[in-house]
């Protein structure tokens, strides 16, 4: 097994596009990392680099004790697993599985016990005589990972192997992939724009936009304590709340006013805000950090306001309730205690020692710790 270091890598392409800047992470040996982060982030193309099917424009890419800048993919000793799962459609999933260990000339007495322990591995020793044609999109995936696990590579890799299966597929082989990296305890780096996959799979994620990385960390350090605006609006479902305000001081201490109501802030985010005084911040609160204040218990000390319920949507364990504050809009994940009615008054509570405070201008979190 091996720790993969990025150091400091750059991807231009002719035409002038930079794809990838100054990009430096580590995956720890038998780490799981996950890239995260929208369309056109440079998340695959930082993945494909260190399997050498990009160039590097400029920096280092090590696994083991090895810089592999210039070593082809063959011999990197690396498997990846791709989106389409790349099967070739006119071989059975034994001659999938197994051609690999062919090119390389592996004994054939050695190849077929590799070959079954993978599929038992993967429950998929009655698929072995099967074309890919017959086989569901799961079934794909699965051959797709043994391919890869036959290889007994130093590193996996994985660019968006769950995009193409249904939801419910998708959460299947979230838990499969999660199972096999505990079995194999192998390093893994995993691509994907999902940022569910990425807070339920990875050990460590980083967080990528328009080329650059934003944050790394763990999955509940990234949720509880994001770097800034666009880390805490891309993780999360639904999306955090965002509210433009400013920071003013109020009979000794500070408050938010957003212009539709005013808050108080708990006087543990003082030290962080003083020096905001009456300066232009957005304010961060996640939907399950709004309670109806009814049921307000989760909540230390809330701070309650009142609003207008615009629309709910029952998810059966919960309520994901649209409310207006004025012309601020917000959503709460609510407990189906209640169901709230649509154009009612009602008062909600925040749990202020739960937000988060940004800079208007940069959209660095002022309370990142």
């Amino acid at each position: 097994m091996a720790k993969v270091v990025v150091n400091n890598v750059n991807k231009i392409y002719d035409n002038g596009f930079q794809a990838v800047t100054e990009v430096n992470f580590t995956a720890e040996d038998k780490e799981f990392v996950i890239l995260v982060g929208p369309s056109g982030c440079g998340k695959s193309t930082t993945l494909r680099m260190i399997a050498g099917l990009e160039e590097i424009t400029s920096g280092e890419i090590s696994i083991g004790d090895r810089i592999v800048n210039d070593i082809p993919p063959k011999d990197r000793d690396i498997a990846m697993v791709f989106q389409n799962y790349a099967l070739y459609p006119h071989m059975t999933v034994y001659e999938n599985m197994s051609f690999a260990l062919k090119l390389r000339k592996v004994p054939r007495s050695q190849i077929v016990p590799i070959v079954k322990d993978a599929a038992r591995l993967l429950e998929i020793e009655d698929l072995l005589d099967r074309k890919p044609r017959q086989l569901s999109g799961g079934q794909r995936q699965r051959v797709a990972l043994g391919r890869a696990i036959v290889r007994q590579p130093k590193v996996f890799l994985f660019d968006e192997p769950l995009s193409n299966l249904d939801a419910k597929l998708r959460v299947q082989m979230r838990a499969e992939i999660t199972r096999l990296h505990r079995k194999l305890d192998t390093t893994m780096i995993y691509v994907t724009h999902d940022q569910v996959e990425a807070m339920t799979m990875a050990d460590k994620i980083v967080i990528m936009k328009d080329g650059f990385i934003q944050q790394i960390d763990s999955p509940l350090n990234v949720y509880n304590n994001p770097v800034n605006l666009f880390v805490a609006g891309f993780i999360g479902s639904p999306a955090i709340n965002q509210f433009s305000g400013t920071i003013i001081p109020e009979n000794g201490k500070l408050c938010f006013a957003e212009g539709s109501f005013k808050v108080d802030i708990p006087p543990e985010f003082n030290a962080a805000l003083d020096k905001h005084q009456n300066k232009a911040v957005i304010m961060g609160l996640r939907p399950e950090d709004i309670y109806d204040a009814k049921f307000d218990t989760m909540a230390e000390k809330p701070v309650k306001i009142s609003a207008m319920c615009d629309l709910v949507e029952p998810m059966g364990n919960e309520y994901v309730v649209y409310f207006s504050i004025g012309k601020s809009k917000i959503i709460a994940r609510l407990d189906p205690k209640k169901l709230p009615k649509i154009d009612e008054n009602m008062t909600v509570s925040l749990d202020m020692f739960k937000a988060h405070f940004f800079e208007a201008e940069s959209k660095n979190c002022l309370t990142y710790k």
